[in-house]
């Protein structure tokens, strides 16, 4: 016996490194050092910094890969896995250096994973981060035929002083809601089951679109739309001075869950329920899925993919500054008295 024979194909995890080298190239910056095919990424520190600190964050894109394998669409799902990471790590008000990623198949197909990596070169370039180095693992039995998992590892450096960490937030800061590009990679349990249970399937075109935008995509188009990186906009926000005292992604939990983790003791955050429109993906859903609302809060965005807690002194300015790097951005409530909850209104 030999490896190839126990389902593992040595030559097709060099071809595979061949085709996603230039993907990685793309995203070389400053403080890269070394090329692909190390034991370990290499980065240097960049100059600048009094009191550097490293903010590290890891994640999936959960089972919205099950689409995209059902599909057999893997071009944009790699901006997903770099989306909830970098996402993640901003909201500390620190750059993003560097990325790295594990890839694990049952049976290594190159060209099929390189259109994944191509995914996460982009959400890199996106982030302004380097694709560092990554892991692929061959694991037969473990994984069905074209089935395959990802996970996503970012690391990024604020200055100690400036970082945010609830301390800057006031009574009475307004609460600003970036707009989401669609579900981005929470919830998607439930969406499968939803499109499941009703009978569709992931290459169907609806009779009655979702939204106009959608009218001539199929389901799994519409379902795998990326995840949005907020990362660049927000870093120009903060060097600004634009009245910036807290961001939280949002994520699995929704609002409810995630919004009140960027809040000091003794706060909560009142929000307008009808302050922005709900998207009509997420009113599909909940019609299709007869999901009650608050269930459809605490497992999605509902259209607010980044939330940002700003002096109230500044808020119109900081929307005109989003609205200007085109975003949908709203005032959707403000900082109150209370212990780190999340109160609809």
């Amino acid at each position: 016996m030999d490896y190839r024979q126990a389902g593992v194909d040595i030559e097709a995890g060099r071809t595979f490194v061949e085709k996603i080298r230039d993907s990685v190239a793309r995203t070389h910056r400053l403080g890269v050092l070394g090329d692909l095919g190390g034991f370990g990424g290499c980065f240097e520190l960049p100059a600048g910094y009094r009191q550097p600190v490293l903010v590290s964050g890891t994640d999936g894109v959960g089972t919205k890969l099950k689409i995209a394998q059902s599909a057999n669409k893997h071009d944009t799902i790699g901006i997903d896995l770099v989306a909830m990471c970098v996402n993640d790590v901003l909201t500390s008000g620190a750059e993003p250096l560097f990325f790295l990623d594990y890839l694990a198949t049952g049976k290594l197909e190159p060209d099929q994973l390189a259109e994944v990596v191509k995914g996460i070169a982009d959400g890199c370039q996106m982030a302004g981060c380097a694709l560092l180095g990554g892991e692929t693992a061959e694991m037969p039995g473990f994984y069905g035929v074209g089935e395959y998992d990802a996970a996503g590892f970012c690391v990024a450096i604020a200055e100690k002083s400036e970082m945010l960490n609830g301390t800057q937030v006031n009574i009475g800061d307004v609460a600003i809601g970036l707009a989401s590009s669609g579900i981005h990679s929470n919830g998607y349990s439930l969406v499968r089951k939803i499109i499941e249970t009703k009978g569709y399937h992931w290459s169907d075109r609806l009779d009655n679109p979702i939204s106009p935008e959608t009218q001539d995509l199929t389901l799994a188009e519409i379902f795998l739309t990326p995840t949005q990186i907020y990362v660049k906009p927000v870093l120009a926000a903060l060097k600004a001075d634009l009245g910036i005292h807290g961001l939280a992604h949002i994520t699995g939990g929704g609002l409810p869950e995630n919004l009140p983790r960027c809040l000091g003791d003794g706060q909560s955050v009142e929000i307008l329920r009808h302050s922005w429109q709900i998207p009509p993906i997420f009113q599909w859903l909940q019609a299709q899925g007869e999901v009650p609302e608050l269930d459809m809060f605490n497992t999605f965005n509902m259209g607010i993919g980044m939330a940002v807690i700003v002096d109230p002194a500044k808020a119109d300015a900081a929307i005109a500054y989003f609205q200007a790097q085109g975003f949908v951005a709203n005032r959707i409530g403000q900082v109150i008295a209370g212990e780190r909850s999340l109160i609809f209104v």
